[in-house]
């Protein structure tokens, strides 16, 4: 067998035995039996096959008959179970009685009610009161003791010598589970000649999932003999459900062969674990051991069930508020984060002012704030160009409706970006934008630690889909690199509320963007009604003035002096010019008014007309066209033949030094949009004026060089932003310009 072969067997061997239904094991532990009863009438319908050990008679005699009939003693048990509330899962002691089988026995009860069925296990009855008398000591003097405990590793020291005092095991031991499920022991008390495991991790495969579901579903479990024979029931099936029965909160309940293998490895015949459950998860637990067969009586384990219990609850206390206190520091962070954003124009900007809380507020060693137009750093960070990287993989992973992305090993578990692994471990992100790739980033550098585990931690194959469980608890160490502190819950959560906070700014900011957008919209539209007016009214006086400028000069010619005539051809020229720019305005004003006609333009026909009606501008000179096959657009035809006349105008008047003049038009589709270029070789421009060509009276030449009123590119761009689409421009100085203008594709 390959070694990638033996590698999938040893993870299907694994996944086999993480669906072992052990809540269904169809057996019982020896040391008691157990009857289980229909509900109501309490009749027999499952025994275990031990009741000819404990009772000298067969499973199969008691199947059907009244669990009243059986009895000699103990009738205030029918009562007792009759009070059981339907679904009470977790046993109680019913009472004490006596079978007419074996008379000379007494049994005490342990019942609860599960799976549609009451469960009523037995075993040996002992002097309840001395014992309750014995153990009520141990239980006041820990309850007593837990409110003096200064943090968790004092409380849970407590809590194991006490829990070894009640139960006598040889070695206790408690831990707790890391994230990833592995256990940590953090206090320990043992008799002489027991191994410590003090200190030591314990890896979460020792527990599989299922197992850990039932430490918190059914919170204490013994076992007596590791080598015991378990005893079957009897049917095997339920017969009101034909399923294998639920046992998972029996006492008696029989368990996995490969854990009792596993505490035969480990030197130890009885064991008894007390689960810590904290806002129900399994926080840890409180592990009993003993190198020979140990029997826990009802009453032994009762106090301890309550010991684990208080200690559940005065560690989820610590925890609450330890837990309220860092809250209030993460939203006094969050609360100066808001209030220097509100103060500036943007996200960004407010951040920046903030540093050292933005970092600390995530307890990180460095943050980023990412937008698709700049890209803030604080602290110890991966450079702009991974950060660009990640923000470019977060939003390939829809972090927008995800909200949150955290790693405590990048290299782990973003393996597209090898590079940023070499400066940071750990990365915490929210986007801040349901629009955009706009993210917070707070990054945690590597924290290289040695783990010193009780064994190898890897699993052992048997063979087939047979996993032998770990043989070996000698100390073995591992340096554990690539990781991070992990990020809190309680961090996460932070950032999340930030991230809502900062939505909250963004929506207020766009809501005043947008009413600054509607009053400049109403003034635009003045500004318009304005500009049409005027340009309107002074048609007229300027035709005026050139036609009397030419009757002038046509009848008082000869009564002009040289100057004079000189005067009035000045009079002429500078009003045409102003007539000229007063129907541009017109023409200007009329494309933010007039609705848009759309149809199919054929711009190849388009600008072979355009081309036609400028001839004459370009007349005497050496033009050479270079004209790509053109598509066909759904736009205004009227405005897209204005605004490619413009182009080509100015493309013609920025070349009359050029011998030859070069002009090439062309068109690309790029996604959603239909890209027309004009390009010349012309005089070109500065691209550090690139911003003023689209604006209304911008020029970069001077006029007595170039003629033009300053409204052609104001007018392009109007007219393709009413489309929808987008232009822009790019020039060398000396060299020529390229204008672009892109229009969304319509079908």
């Amino acid at each position: 067998m390959t070694s990638s072969e033996s590698v999938a067997v040893l993870a299907a061997a694994i996944e086999q035995c993480a669906k072992e239904p052990i809540h269904t094991p169809g057996s019982i532990q020896p040391q008691g039996f157990m009857l289980v009863l229909q509900p109501g009438t309490f009749t027999v319908l499952q025994a275990s096959d031990n009741l000819s050990h404990w009772l000298g008679v067969g499973a199969q005699q008691v199947l059907g008959q009244a669990l009243g009939s059986l009895l000699a003693e103990g009738g205030s048990l029918l009562s007792q179970l009759a009070a059981l509330a339907d679904g009470d899962k977790h046993p109680v002691h019913a009472g004490d009685v006596r079978f007419s089988y074996a008379a000379q026995r007494t049994f005490a009860v342990m019942a609860h009610s599960h799976d549609g069925v009451v469960f009523a296990e037995f075993e040996p009855a002992s002097d309840v009161a001395g014992a309750y008398g014995h153990l009520y000591p141990f239980v006041r003097t820990f309850v007593g003791q837990t409110q003096e405990m200064g943090d968790l590793t004092e409380l849970c020291q407590l809590a194991v010598q006490e829990i070894k005092r009640i139960t006598g095991f040889g070695r206790v031991k408690a831990y707790r589970f890391d994230t990833d499920g592995n256990g940590w022991v953090l206090a320990e008390q043992a008799d002489p000649g027991y191994p410590s495991f003090l200190g030591l991790w314990f890896p979460a495969a020792d527990i599989p999932a299922q197992a850990r579901e039932l430490y918190v579903a059914n919170r204490i479990r013994v076992i007596e003999d590791a080598n015991y024979r378990p005893s079957a029931l009897v049917p095997p099936l339920n017969p009101l459900t034909g399923r294998p029965l639920d046992m998972s909160h029996a006492a008696l309940r029989s368990v996995s062969p490969v854990h009792l293998q596993y505490m035969r490895n480990m030197g130890t015949l009885a064991s008894m674990s007390l689960s810590i459950v904290v806002r129900g998860r399994l926080w840890g637990l409180v592990s009993c051991h003993n190198q020979a067969p140990r029997a826990v009586g009802f009453q032994a384990r009762m106090a301890c069930e309550l010991l684990g219990s208080v200690l559940s609850l005065q560690i989820e206390a610590r925890e609450t508020d330890a837990n309220t206190q860092r809250l209030l520091g993460l939203r006094q962070s969050i609360v100066r984060m808001l209030s220097a954003m509100a103060d500036r124009d943007s996200v960004p900007e407010g951040l920046k002012a903030l540093p050292d809380t933005l970092i600390g507020f995530a307890g990180a060693q460095g943050a980023a704030v990412y937008s698709e137009s700049s890209c803030e750093l604080f602290g110890t960070t991966p450079g702009t160009d991974q950060v660009e990287a990640l923000a470019l993989w977060l939003s390939s992973r829809s972090l927008g409706t995800q909200q949150v992305f955290h790693s405590d090993n990048v290299g782990r578990d973003i393996p597209e970006l090898p590079r940023l692994a070499e400066s940071i471990a750990g990365v915490l992100a929210v986007a801040i934008s349901e629009l955009h790739n706009h993210y917070l980033v707070w990054f945690r550098v590597e924290q290289r630690r040695t783990v010193t585990w009780a064994g190898r931690p890897e699993k052992e194959w048997a063979g087939g889909t047979v996993l032998n469980p770990r043989s070996s608890f000698e100390q073995w160490q591992e340096t554990v690199s690539g990781h991070c502190r992990a990020w809190e819950p309680m961090i996460i959560e932070g950032a999340l509320e930030l991230r809502m906070a900062v939505l909250g700014i963004v929506l207020r900011k766009a809501e005043e963007v947008a009413q600054l957008a509607r009053d400049l919209k109403k003034s635009n539209k003045e500004l318009e009604a304005f500009s049409y007016s005027v340009s309107h009214d002074l048609r007229a006086p300027l035709r005026h003035i050139v036609g009397y400028a030419e009757l002038l000069n046509d009848f008082e010619r000869s009564n002009l002096s040289e100057r004079g005539l000189r005067f009035l051809e000045h009079i002429g020229e500078s009003a045409r010019f102003a007539g000229t720019l007063v129907d541009n305005l017109l023409s200007f004003s009329q494309m933010g008014r007039s609705a848009l006609r759309l149809s199919d333009v054929d711009l190849g026909a388009l600008v072979d007309a355009t081309r036609r009606e400028l001839a004459p501008d370009y007349a005497g000179r050496e033009v050479a066209w270079q004209i790509e096959p053109l598509p066909r657009v759904i736009a205004d035809a009227a405005f897209i033949h204005l605004a490619l006349r413009n182009l080509l105008a100015n493309a013609i008047k920025y070349t009359r030094d050029r011998a030859p003049a070069v002009i090439r038009i062309g068109a690309q589709q790029q996604g959603a949009e239909v890209i027309v270029y004009v390009k010349d070789n012309g005089v070109g421009f500065d691209m550090a004026y690139a911003g003023k060509l689209f604006g209304v009276f911008q020029r970069l030449h001077r006029m007595e060089e170039f003629e033009g009123t300053g409204i052609g590119l104001a007018s392009v761009r109007r007219i393709i932003e009413r489309h929808e689409g987008r232009v822009w421009a790019e020039g060398v100085l000396g060299e020529g310009a390229t204008f672009y203008f892109a229009l969304p594709k319509r079908d």
